[in-house]
């Protein structure tokens, strides 16, 4: 199955691939009039289309039936986490967690950032490639990076939690997390937390958690905490519906 990329797409009604998409269904998969193809709006649903004008510039299809993706993933991740020195340190974790399945993603600015600004644009093309490659009908809702303070302030989630390496009680992820439940994680810089933002946290509801004895880069540690997020909700899935 190869998997398109049209926004604000509707059934019965004509649509165009854009130059890139035409570009790769015409000229790399060799797909003609006629040719079936799916489509997906990254807002949850797929599409199946009919290729009417097969130009590799502005590819014509007609939709003809919207269908629900097979991998529904519920509840909600967020993650916000620290962009990393190295951008494409950053682009690898947008991509594997976009893979794995994550609903949010806030680039965060605390005391010790390495990096304060990043290219949305950039950024999107890699999560819708690969929402594509993993077959999944919903892109990733990517915000503006938001300074700390003002983020836990404004954070509503009742599952919050923060990945801390300094003293204190905590808990493994796995252990504190309730399943079943939306959840926010926060990812600090290489340098990680201060104390004082540490303590900021916990007073704004925040629960420190541990994602294991080994010391991770930051990319990893957002990994660690997506798969363990998703894993989670997927087995309280699995076990409700063998109920």
């Amino acid at each position: 199955m190869n998997l398109f990329y049209i926004q604000n797409i509707g059934v019965d009604r004509e649509a165009f691939l854009d130059e890139e998409e035409s570009r790769h269904c015409i000229k790399v998969l060799r797909m003609q009039a006629g040719d079936n193809l799916d489509i997906t709006d990254g807002e949850g649903f797929f599409y199946r289309a009919k290729i009417t004008d097969p130009s590799s510039k502005k590819c014509r299809i007609w939709v003809e039936k919207k269908y629900l993706p097979f991998n529904i993933t519920t509840p909600k991740v967020h993650i916000a986490i620290a962009p990393t020195k190295n951008i494409s340190r950053f682009e690898w974790f947008l991509e594997k967690t976009v893979e794995i399945g994550i609903d949010e993603i806030t680039p965060l600015c605390s005391f010790h950032s390495e990096r304060k600004n990043i290219k949305p644009d950039r950024l999107n093309k890699i999560m819708v490639a690969a929402m594509k490659q993993s077959l999944r009908a919903t892109l990733p809702l990517l915000h503006p990076i938001q300074e700390f303070h003002q983020f836990i302030r404004t954070a509503k989630h009742r599952e919050k939690y923060f990945a801390y390496c300094g003293e204190g009680e905590k808990r493994l992820l796995q252990h504190a997390c309730r399943p079943g439940t939306d959840a926010l994680i926060m990812i600090g810089p290489e340098g990680g937390y201060t104390e004082e933002e540490a303590k900021e946290a916990l007073q704004q509801d925040f629960r420190a958690v541990s994602l294991g004895n080994a010391r991770l880069r930051t990319e990893t540690a957002g990994i660690v905490a997506c798969t363990t997020l998703r894993l989670l909700n997927e087995k309280e899935q699995y076990t409700a519906s063998k109920i």
